[in-house]
């Protein structure tokens, strides 16, 4: 099932697009809470899909860096304690997943981020990267409904 997975900027987590409302987006927590909030066009809100890493030669799709990090932890949560893990912790595991990594572009707080939410990806039971993070045409919630239905 084709979804929107978004980050807000100054929010904590990701979040779920739910619906469109007037002025807003109507998004939905993956952290288990579920609760609904409205993102207004004044939040810096981001796609998963549109997200990329820097690597040496060319930018490589988020959704190709969590799966990656899936298939290193076999499906399971991130066995780095990124909360307490140091920087060169972090930049082993990462060399690790995507060995290629601009070590100079890619800081720590991005790895951290990022092993952040493919956690919070998995304990919301989305482990499915390539259907759920795969890009669409166009940006409209109805392209993505759309694109489902047809599939």
């Amino acid at each position: 099932m084709l979804q929107t997975i978004l980050s807000i900027a100054g929010k904590p987590g990701l979040y779920r697009l739910v619906s469109r409302a007037k002025m807003n987006l109507i998004v939905e927590a993956l952290d288990g809470t579920n609760k609904r909030i409205p993102a207004f066009a004044t939040d810096r809100v981001t796609s998963l899909a549109d997200i990329a890493m820097f690597t040496e030669t060319e930018d490589v799709p988020l959704i190709d860096v969590l799966i990656n990090v899936r298939n290193k932890e076999e499906g399971k949560t991130s066995s780095l304690n990124w909360r307490k893990a140091s920087g060169k912790e972090l930049q082993d595991y990462f060399a690790e997943v995507l060995p290629e990594f601009d070590r100079d572009r890619v800081h720590n707080s991005d790895i951290k981020k990022l092993l952040q939410w493919y956690d919070i990806l998995i304990n919301a039971g989305i482990s499915n990267f390539e259907e759920v993070l795969r890009p669409t045409e166009g940006d409209n919630i109805d392209d993505r409904q759309e694109a489902e239905t047809e599939a």
